[in-house]
Formats: structure tokens, sequence, C-alpha cells
């Protein structure tokens, strides 16, 4: 088992070719893991996603070409991946890269590959349900409950007379006896160099902060208080999304246990608010590389990857996330349970609504906030997903199915292991 990693990829479109761009995207989007680009066939790809961003006039009237974005969150190592994106990928890549700026008209599987990574994106922040869970483990772990539901279901007079931890012996002594299952009896681990790596960041940047105090008791007040009269002159917006915003939005949501959103927007000006955006996606990336990586994000339980990306020299920011039901109750577990995060994050962004001292208000705002994301929403025009009809409690709870296969259990938690299957 390894870590995941969210590689994002943005490129020109060459002048007048985003509407052909757009038309390939649609095409591939009938048909995600087996179409023009059969995404299926990666092993390592959790999530995929491509769009593009029409021309834009920026805040001081500067233009701003058409982009592609490809997204995807996928697990480590990236070479895997871009190999078989290069092999697999093949003509229906290079058909959407041929309306790119600097792309050749022919190319190799390595000339493809080599583009997208000449034009990476690092995450300004990411999030990951849990991580260290992959692909594999994640299909593995589904086949196996399914197994030992097909098990009880064709050997209804075992589960009578017996004991909750006699029934699970007997479900073990199946899993054993079954070549196909018999990993399961085995926990993942992760790459010992991978979680060096993570414990010395885990207690870097504490440090770094640390040294950093002695300034940050001067400069933080200020900024503060400088942000705070900001605040007092901003402008929300009362923009409403229109019906054909919304209905183009509507067709793209709803077809399975899980979503996607897209959302693009400008930053306000001023070196104050791009430094206070970057300083907070800073801390948010640590928290959730260290904190929030075992399946909640504050409490939200739904969201499988996120992510924050700049974009325009920081003139602009995206944000995406795949996570589980309506995007009504998506926006609601937000504004209950980490209104103060997004506000942090978001207020920053041109027309929010109107927050005090950066975390307050806000987003407390619900229905001015639910505008606000619903017009700067963005139609995610390929979609892919590698486990659409899993939620993330679905996959949380068939893992615990397996770790519970392991070590001895009281007879209570035998019977609270056996309430999963």
């Amino acid at each position: 088992m390894t870590h995941q990693l969210a590689l994002t990829v943005i490129a020109d479109v060459k002048p007048g070719r985003a509407e052909e761009a757009r038309r390939v995207l649609r095409a591939m989007n009938e048909d995600p893991g087996d179409g023009v680009i059969p995404f299926a066939k990666i092993p390592t790809v959790h999530f995929a996603r491509m769009l593009i961003l029409d021309e834009a006039t920026g805040l001081k009237g500067e233009p701003l070409p058409a982009r592609f974005l490809f997204m995807t969150d996928i697990d480590a190592p990236e070479r895997s991946y871009s190999e078989d994106l290069g092999s697999v990928g093949g003509e229906g890549l290079e058909t959407i890269l041929r309306c790119c700026e600097g792309y050749p008209e022919t190319s190799s599987s390595e000339g493809r590959i080599d583009y997208l990574r000449a034009h990476q994106v690092p995450p300004a922040a990411m999030y990951v349900n849990t991580v260290g869970r992959t692909v594999e483990q994640i299909h593995r772990e589904a086949r196996l409950r399914n197994a030992i539901q097909g098990y009880l279901d064709a050997h209804p007079g075992d589960r009578t007379d017996i004991t909750y931890g006699e029934m699970r012996e007997r479900i073990r002594a199946f899993v054993d006896g079954e070549e196909s299952l018999r990993w399961a009896v085995h926990g993942p681990s992760t790459s010992l160099l991978w979680r060096l790596q993570e414990a010395v960041h885990l207690v870097a940047v504490p440090l770094l902060l640390l040294l950093l105090l002695p300034l940050a008791i001067v400069l933080v007040p200020l900024a503060a208080i400088l942000l705070r009269l900001k605040e007092l002159r901003d402008e929300p917006s009362r923009e409403r999304p229109t019906e054909e915003h919304s209905r183009r939005l509507g067709e793209l949501e709803d077809h399975g246990a899980q979503n996607q959103f897209t959302a693009v927007g400008f930053l306000k000006p001023g070196p104050l608010r791009r430094l206070t955006t970057q300083s907070l996606l800073w801390l948010a990336n640590y928290a959730t590389r260290h904190v929030f990586n075992r399946g909640r994000l504050t409490g939200v339980k739904t969201i499988h990857f996120a992510r924050w990306v700049f974009l325009d020299d920081k003139r602009r920011m995206i944000f995406t996330s795949s996570y589980d039901g309506s995007l009504e109750s998506y926006m609601d577990d937000f504004i209950d349970k980490v209104a103060w995060g997004l506000n942090g994050v978001f207020t920053n962004g041109v027309g929010y609504p109107r927050t005090r001292w950066l975390v307050f208000d806000g987003a407390r705002d619900e229905l001015a906030f639910k505008n606000y994301l619903r017009v700067h929403q963005h139609p995610t025009e390929f979609w892919y997903s590698a486990y659409e009809d899993l939620t993330a409690q679905n996959i949380e709870n068939n893992a615990l199915i397996r770790t519970g296969l392991s070590g001895s259990m009281s007879e209570r938690q035998a019977a609270d292991w056996l309430r999963r299957i």
C-alpha cells in the first residue's frame, strides 16, 4: 500500500479550439471508464476529471486564454500511472491534447507524457479521505465483503445456536480456505521511506512555526487588523445562478452514489489577500496531511478527494472535490460543521459573503453562500470514478470488515463486527 497524489495539468487551448475540445470531453463522458480514454484500465486512478475554462477577462481587464484542466487522484508512484496513461490513453489522449498550445499534431506515448508533466501544477492543498488506501485495496475489500455475505446467505443454518465469536471464527475459516481471499488476513502496510518522510514533515513544520513565532507575534495582529479593514469594505455578490447554468450543472449530477464539484473564481486583489490565502492553504494542507487523514474533514465524512489549485499567477483559484450524496447535503455539511474553515479560505474570493475576522459570518448566510458556490461552479465536462457505487462509508465499512478478521475479539466486539456485514 502506498500514499496518494493529486496531479493537475493546465494547458492553454489554441485559439478557436475550445468548443472542439469541449465536444471531445462530452463524448468521453458518455463512457468514462472504457471509452475514448479507458481509465478503468489504469489500476491506480481513483478519480479523473477534465474541463475547459473559457476565455476570460481578469480584474484589471487583462485577457485570459481558454484553459484545459486535467486532474487525477492516483496512488503513488506517479511513474507507473504515467506509463499506463501513455499506453492506454493513446489516440484518445492525443485527440484532446491536439487542441492545446505547444502540442504537436502527432506525438509518441513518451511525448504525450512529457507534455503533461511539463504542464503540471502542484496543488496548494489537497485532501484524501484515508491516506494509504489504494484503488486495489478498495476493490478487493468490496469483493471480500460480498464473498462473506455470499457465504452467509449460502449457509443460513450456520448462524443458529452459536455465539457471535463462533460465527466470526467460521467466517475466518471460510476466508482462510479461499485462495482468492487469503490476502485479507494480512493487513496492508505503507512504504517505510514514505512513513519516515511524513514523520519528518509532521515535526518540521511545528518547529519552523516555533522559530517564526517572535515575528508572527508582531505581524499577525497587524495583518488581522488590515484584513478586518478590508472586510468592512468588501462588497458581497448578489448574483444568482441562471436557470441555464443550473440546468447544465444538474445534467452532470446525481447519476450515482457519488458526485463531483468544481468551482473557479478570482481572488481579491492585493498582496495581503494573496499571502493570506497561501498561508491558510499551507496550514490546511498540513492539517489534511497529518490530522484529517482518516475518513473525516473536521466532521465531514462524505468527501473522497479534494484539492485547491492556483491559476493565472494566483489571480484565480479552482477547488474540486469528489463526494457522496447530493450537492445540497454537501453544502449543508460544510455550513453546519466547518463554516469557519470555508470562510478562512473562500473569504479571499471576489464576491464571497462578507466575513468578520476571516472566520465568522460568511457561510453562515446560507442562501448567499449557496448562491455564491453555484454561480462559481463550473461544469465538470468529464469525470471518472473507479468505484462509483461505493460511498466513503461503504469503503470504510469494508476496510473494518477486513481488519476484523485479524486478532482477538470479545463477544460484544464480534457482534458489532458481524453487523457490518
